[in-house]
């Protein structure tokens, strides 16, 4: 007799997303908003200045509630263990977030630390985006366009699965672009996956576009 048929073991998505719904300022921005990403993909939230994206971006990380819906990693919602989900993710909001005070080194080896991390990412990362050379360099003497890629530097040495990313390029001349595409499509290839806000296209093949604010 032949063995019984045992159908193939189908593994949850790396992210879900299932029927969301945020408010900002007791206005709500969406709702029913559901997708799914696999590894590999960068996903470009686009639409008019408040429809929402930061919002969207917010409360992936947890930093907003969720007036409905959930968010589920590997199968698990994220909600049931906040801190093992900060170490999933990797943020960069419209603040650098940056200690001033502290050189640029210092602030990626604090954050790292604070991962639970040795800091062996940090002088890759710091390269990665022409920081080398302004690694003891205080980041309150830095140019906007300095700290921001300072604050790109610390999302790559993170190590994060997740990159949520606010409007990446602010600030960033043409070579620093061209490096933060590039270490977007390194960390994809890895098997990463990166959510970001953009007005301007991030030119990453194969990425899929979500806009928000259309009914």
């Amino acid at each position: 007799m032949a063995p019984p048929h045992t159908p193939p073991r189908l593994e949850a998505p790396l992210l879900e997303v299932l029927d969301l719904a945020c408010q900002r300022g007791g206005r709500r921005v969406f709702e029913g908003l559901s997708l799914v990403l696999e590894a590999g993909v960068l996903l470009a939230l686009t639409g008019a200045n408040g429809s929402g994206k930061t919002t969207l971006l917010r409360a992936l990380a947890l930093l907003v509630p969720l007036e409905a819906g959930v968010v589920r990693w590997q199968g698990k919602d994220v909600a049931a263990d906040r801190e093992f989900w900060r170490g999933q993710i990797a943020w960069l909001g419209h603040l650098d977030g940056l200690k001033g005070d502290l050189m640029v080194r210092e602030n990626l080896l604090i954050a790292e630390r604070l991962r639970g991390g040795d800091g062996s990412r940090v002088d890759a990362a710091l390269a990665t985006f022409d920081l080398t050379n302004l690694a003891s360099r205080a980041v309150r003497t830095l140019s906007a366009g300095q700290r921001r890629r300072t604050a790109l530097a610390r999302v790559v040495a993170s190590g994060a699965v997740l990159w949520l990313l606010d409007e990446p390029l602010n600030a960033l001349d043409a070579p620093a672009q061209t490096a933060l595409r590039t270490a977007l499509a390194t960390h994809l290839a890895s098997g990463g996956l990166a959510i970001a806000a953009t007005h301007t296209a991030l030119e990453i093949p194969g990425a899929r576009t979500l806009e928000l604010g259309v009914a």
